[in-house]
């Protein structure tokens, strides 16, 4: 795990541009620096030593130093690689497992990337053919962005490297923006940045001698065709996946430990981990919460106790008035609530391991979200006439208050009746714009000079399009949506950054993409059944788990957090939003802004989660586009 960085063209011979990249990258790779130059491109790399401790600096070369590389990730099947590529005559520089890369591409070229099954954003130049392939791993845990000027490209692990090369580009995307408030994410190619770019998940760069960057895809999820056996069939068959994954996920030459919130996802991967996988006194860590109704720590301590973890807790008081600008800086883009969780459960593990075991991805293979059933329920509730829906069913619902937590049954009702109107893709989008800015809100804060920019710019589109590239079950449909823009570009964006703001590599074992391929051909009735979710990881968690812990209500602070810390939030509100820079640089407009946030506190509507996006937004704003402090802002 590391930070990488790169210019192809145009190239300072003295190395100080790359040296100010890597020196905003320095807190992913606290033990180490190496650079690379030869005149025609620069590669550099910041390291966080986790194999070869002491062969494995970069960037790597091959024997005649004509092949360069930086990876940023892990290579899980290196040591199967690497025995092939020994038998095949291939000689090795390091033990590092990123060096087979340089080995499969002599062998096999760019199709090198069939091979791979990790975790991995790399950059390699041939020298001798003034040529760089570039890739980012198949569901997009590791970033990659880049810019394409005139005169160079250059690329980095994270948008403030880039930044570092050239202020410049500073100025704001207002279509990043837009997805960003209609979504609570921003996918690829976007990023807040007007000129930065986001390379997508599975997808791979290319650059020819003289030549502009080419992008395509290598890999794609498939859905079909469907497998076939008993429903226990299938579950020794997930079993197995997993623990595969797990033991690929487990190598390392520095101890590695394991997230423990109490959900399903880590308390699942605990408990094989112990049991299946044979790992002693594995090392656990939890934050606990001085809230009840959102503290999962007294399941996370009983799933330890169950498996003999050496476990590691820490109860704290969450509060954003300070932390706020830190989340920001380290995810470069306008945070989420999911970061403050993230940011101090890493920061926790530091002190004790430098490798730590996730459940990222649990939700999107398995159906974990209400969304997944709710839009099922959508489709029925539109068969009901829509005349007697608009004029009886609809006035009735504008009855119930709409004030509270988010997802009240007053609420979800709405939601409901207003997806009953839609299908398809426009209908998944729909189902998470509706808590946040749908277009009329949009329409409403955005000013008449912003929405002339955006033009025609759908920022659902980049749901709706791989909803609606998958034909047949909504189900796969949905799960598919979100494996290619939701999971890279919100919490797996989020796990990365928050991990390596601390010096930390996180792994998703559920994220292995060969698991993910079985999943996505098993059967959607096995995902989502009723209002089951997670109907066949959930009958696999009952070996393991007991039923107090399998079967409790999912917790979780990250969404509740404005009504958690309703306060502070009010201070958060006064000091963002009541003298918005956004409003004085007419981006938005102040009056609907003003309506908001006044109907919120007045609790005639629930508008928690779009004054979060707000308030996110303007803090970014003030620190990545004004130029303020950090300590300014907070």
């Amino acid at each position: 795990m590391c930070g990488i960085a790169g210019i192809v063209g145009t190239v300072d011979p003295s190395g100080a541009d790359m040296r100010r990249m890597l020196a905003a990258l320095t807190h992913r790779g606290p033990d180490g620096e190496g650079i690379f130059a030869d005149g025609r491109a620069i590669l550099g790399h910041r390291r966080l030593s986790i194999i070869d401790l002491h062969g494995g600096r970069q960037p790597l070369h091959n024997v005649e130093k004509t092949l360069w590389l930086v990876c940023n990730g892990e290579i899980y099947n290196y040591q199967e690689l690497r025995a092939e590529l020994i038998a095949d005559g291939h000689q090795f520089v390091t033990h590092s497992d990123c060096e087979v890369i340089i080995g499969l591409y002599e062998r096999y070229g760019d199709k090198l990337l069939d091979r791979l099954r990790g975790m991995f954003a790399f950059a390699l130049w041939d020298s001798r053919e003034q040529r760089m392939l570039a890739a980012r791993d198949h569901l997009g845990q590791k970033p990659f962005f880049y810019i394409d000027q005139k005169d160079r490209f250059a690329f980095g692990s994270e948008i403030k490297s880039l930044l570092a090369l050239d202020p410049k580009l500073r100025v704001m995307n207002v279509k990043a923006l837009e997805q960003y408030l209609a979504l609570r994410l921003i996918g690829p190619p976007l990023t807040m940045y007007k000129d930065v770019h986001k390379l997508p998940p599975g997808h791979k760069l290319t650059m020819e001698r003289g030549g502009r960057p080419s992008i395509e895809p290598y890999w794609d999820l498939s859905f079909g065709p469907k497998v076939q056996g008993s429903e226990e069939d299938l579950i020794d068959e997930l079993d197995a996946r997993i623990v595969e994954s797990l033991r690929l996920h487990m190598v390392s030459d520095v101890r590695v430990g394991a997230f423990l919130s109490g959900g399903l996802d880590s308390s699942l991967l605990v408990a094989m981990l112990s049991k299946r996988v044979g790992v002693q006194n594995l090392p656990t860590f939890t934050i606990g919460l001085p809230y009840q109704r959102f503290d999962e720590a007294p399941y996370a301590r009983a799933v330890a106790k169950m498996y003999g973890t050496e476990h590691h807790e820490l109860t704290i008081n969450p509060s954003l008035t300070e932390i706020l600008p830190d989340l920001i800086y380290h995810l470069d883009e306008p945070s989420d609530p999911l970061s403050l969780c993230a940011y101090h459960v890493s920061r926790f593990a530091r002190q004790t391991v430098k490798v730590v075991i996730g459940g990222d991805g649990g939700d999107e293979l398995f159906g974990g979200y209400d969304r997944y059933y709710g839009n099922l329920y959508a489709g029925h509730y539109g068969r009901i006439p829509a005349a007697l829906r608009n004029h009886v069913l609809g006035p009735a619902l504008s009855l119930v208050p709409a004030s509270g937590w988010y997802k009240s049954k007053g609420n979800q009702m709405r939601w409901l009746h207003r997806l009953s109107f839609l299908s398809g893709g426009e209908r998944y989008a729909a189902s998470l714009s509706y808590f946040y800015f749908d277009k009329a809100m949009r329409d409403s804060l955005l000013s008449a000079r912003t929405r002339a920019e955006l033009g025609d710019f759908d920022p659902e589109g980049v749901l709706k399009v791989p909803y609606d590239a998958l034909s047949g079950d909504p189900v796969d449909r949905m799960l598919y949506a979100d494996s290619k823009v939701r999971l890279p570009d919100h919490p797996v964006m989020i796990s990365d950054r928050m991990s390596m703001a601390h010096g930390v590599e996180a792994r998703s074992p559920f994220m292995d993409h060969r698991l993910a391929e079985f999943t996505a051909k098993l059967p959607s009735s096995l995902k989502v059944r009723g209002r089951t979710l997670r109907y066949i990881q959930r009958k696999l968690a009952a070996r393991y788990l007991t039923p107090e812990i399998l079967n409790r209500p999912k917790q979780g602070f990250s969404s509740a957090l404005p009504y958690i810390l309703r306060n502070e939030y009010r201070s958060l509100y006064d000091r963002y939003l009541r003298d918005s820079e956004l409003v004085r640089a007419g981006i938005f407009e102040r009056k609907p802004l003003e309506a908001l946030l006044a109907s919120h506190l007045a609790g005639h509507e629930d508008h928690g989660n779009r004054l979060w996006l707000l308030i996110n937004t303007e803090a970014w704003y003030r620190m990545t586009i004004l130029g303020e402090s950090q300590r300014a802002v907070a």
